[in-house]
């Protein structure tokens, strides 16, 4: 069976290793980067073709994925694709967004004769790179049933939630669920040294409980050694909080704990911490600390 073409566009920390994962299986992949240099880059260890255009990269594709940055960004991006693709062709939008966006580009890609799917997903750099994010998704149901195999190759969780801008709402979800337990893990570390517990023992004791979580798992020891050099920048969680708090206020909702968190991470932002990972929270207690 003759694998369908591809195009990427937004070639970053997620981008880069979502698109390796396409060649490697198998698929023929054109690429676009905003910065042409990331895009060379990236095909020293890709047989992919980079594209010196949106508009060349995603001529003749049967289906266009994008991660890029923000509202602005998806917008433009999307709506340059839109003028070049061939009718018929899904575009899957993993960058993530306002769901308001998500149903206004549903529209006009309806309107170009073209399908929509709206596919934020988690799992940080580590599960980009492994080929093992969650995508949450927002699409009819042909249209997901489409475009599903294709993104298997750098997913292991596919969940279709709902019609366009469904997929972004669930990622809301996810990042406020987040923003606690990384916060209330950053505390629990930090009471665990000012205790001089043996931090090792404690997480073995406590992991395989009910306070255990993928967030312990993987961040409980790199908070020990206060390493944040990796991961989901504290830059882009403070863009994905500030989506679901303007969400929120328009339901009227008051997300007290996830407006905190979003305070926290903004006084990183001030310490010049933008580039941290968001377990970085735990970075905050080091100057409150009083001696033993």
């Amino acid at each position: 069976m003759t694998q369908p073409t591809l195009a990427f566009l937004g070639l970053g920390v997620m981008g880069g290793p979502m698109a390796g994962w396409l060649v490697k299986n198998g698929h023929p992949v054109k690429v676009w980067n905003r910065t042409q240099a990331k895009a060379e880059t990236w095909a020293q260890s890709n047989p992919g073709e980079v594209a010196a255009s949106i508009a060349q990269a995603v001529a003749g594709a049967d289906f266009v994925m994008a991660c890029v940055g923000d509202d602005p960004d998806a917008r433009s991006v999307a709506l340059e694709a839109f003028a070049a693709m061939k009718q018929g062709a899904v575009y899957v939008d993993h960058t993530t967004t306002s769901a308001a966006l998500s149903k206004e580009l549903a529209l006009a890609a309806a309107e170009a004769g073209l399908d929509w799917l709206d596919a934020p997903v988690s799992g940080g750099q580590a599960g980009a790179i492994n080929g093992r994010l969650t995508a949450m998704c927002g699409a009819s149901e042909a249209v997901f049933e489409r475009a599903k195999p294709v993104m298997s190759a750098y997913c292991g969780n596919i969940v279709r939630i709902g019609e366009a801008g469904a997929g972004q709402l669930a990622k809301m979800v996810n990042q406020i669920a987040i923003a606690g337990v990384v916060q209330g893990l950053a505390e629990a570390v930090t009471f665990a040294k000012a205790q001089n517990l043996d931090t090792d023992a404690v997480l073995a004791a406590i992991s395989k409980g009910a306070a255990g979580s993928w967030q312990m798992e993987n961040r409980w020891g790199t908070m020990v050694e206060d390493r944040y050099d990796f991961g989901f920048a504290v830059d882009w969680m403070r863009k994905d909080l500030r989506i679901v708090l303007e969400a929120a206020q328009a339901k009227g909702l008051d997300l007290a704990l996830t407006q905190m968190v979003d305070g926290y991470y903004a006084e990183i932002q001030a310490d010049g911490g933008g580039r941290l990972d968001t377990s970085s929270l735990a970075k905050r207690f080091t100057s409150l600390r009083k001696p033993d």
